[in-house]
């Protein structure tokens, strides 16, 4: 029995690992000893060390990376209030500022117990009337819960209890930002609402930002099959936010995080990310990639999972043109999923540049 285990298992390592790891006539790639001179080295692109990457944004934003500097060296909160202030309330923007803000805060408390983050509790309670310091609270708890707690321990549930009380609050003092809401549609899938209570907080978001993308990927996880729905309800929600969505939205993209919200936990499927399934997602997502404007804040949330898909796909040249555009940040899906975001980036970075020289591919032709 014990063989038969150990066969099993063998089996899964294969199916998971063969496609990255085999040498195929005109194609594939072929791991190396890290001093060969066949190693593929990233920084011959231009691209950011594994210790300098962003695990905080997605892609630039100089204006909240110059804000981030100065609130967490002084610890003051002024700054990050005059810059939410200015943000405008319905964007995509907005959202992705004040995840990053909670995020800063979170990760500062993990760092440092009981000190970290000190600068958010003075600001909710030097300015207990200010929208957007409710806002970043009220995430700052949701990040806290999945970050400290075990998914449905009793710590879970009063940190998400709380994230709750404090996203009404953040309603009330700016009735018409969709923010709050898309916050308590995480804390709606942590708490487990019923369909009807979900639908019924969705339509909430939805009145106020009809084609916010970040509330229809939030919305998308509630519906997965590893939280309180299907593959096929994932499936359905995205296909018609997909259908609806207006011209240039990244909203067609949508089915790509569905099928990634539904891969199973290990694939023995042969050629899977081969099928006429991924295929159409994948070509769903790069449509809406080129498509969109290129000023669009979510843009690079759709080109990092992108590069998941086109490196399983052993798709290296499209995978690379993806990594010229999100090269140095890696805060969004896959990589947030991971312990080690920058870490988990840097070997599919480094599986696309050895994909890529081993077909014939050079810095000199991708920047050229």
């Amino acid at each position: 029995m014990e063989i038969l285990w150990l066969l099993i298992a063998l089996c899964m390592v294969v199916a998971v690992l063969g496609p990255f790891l085999r040498r195929r006539r005109g194609g594939g790639i072929q791991l190396v000893s890290p001093g060969s001179p066949d190693a593929a080295d990233p920084e011959t692109y231009g691209f950011v060390r594994q210790e300098l990457l962003d695990v905080r944004l997605p892609g630039p934003d100089q204006d909240l990376v110059d804000v981030l500097h100065v609130v967490q060296a002084t610890q003051e909160w002024r700054a990050a209030a005059q810059l939410l202030a200015g943000t405008p309330v319905k964007g995509e923007i907005r959202w992705q500022r004040v995840q990053a803000f909670a995020g800063a805060a979170s990760l500062e408390l993990a760092a440092r117990p009981g000190v970290g983050g000190a600068w958010l509790r003075s600001w909710r309670a030097e300015a207990p009337e200010d929208p957007g310091a409710a806002a970043v609270h009220a995430e700052f708890l949701v990040q806290q819960a999945w970050r400290s707690s075990a998914v449905g321990s009793e710590d879970f549930r009063v940190l998400l209890d709380e994230a709750r009380t404090v996203a009404g609050e953040a309603s009330a003092l700016a009735p018409g930002d969709p923010v709050p809401y898309i916050t308590r549609l995480t804390v709606a899938r942590g708490l487990g609402y019923t369909p009807e209570e979900f639908d019924q907080l969705y339509a909430e978001v939805v009145d106020r930002a009809p084609a916010h993308f970040g509330a229809h990927l939030a919305a998308l996880h509630f519906w997965s099959s590893k939280w309180h729905g299907s593959r096929e309800l994932a499936d359905r929600f995205a296909t018609a936010a997909a259908a609806r969505a207006p011209q240039g939205s990244l909203l067609a993209g949508l089915p790509l995080f569905s099928l990634y919200d539904n891969l199973p936990e290990v694939n023995l499927t042969p050629n899977f990310y081969r099928s006429a399934s991924v295929t159409k997602a994948v070509e769903g997502a790069m449509y809406a990639v080129h498509s969109a404007r290129q000023d669009d804040p979510m843009l690079a949330h759709v080109r990092h999972l992108l590069v998941l898909f086109l490196v399983r796909m052993e798709r290296w040249s499209e995978a690379m043109h993806q990594f010229v555009h999100i090269d140095g940040y890696v805060g969004a899906l896959p990589w947030t999923e991971d312990s080690d975001p920058a870490a988990e980036y840097a070997i599919y970075r480094a599986l696309a540049v050895a994909g890529y020289e081993a077909n014939g591919g050079s810095p000199a032709r991708l920047l050229g």
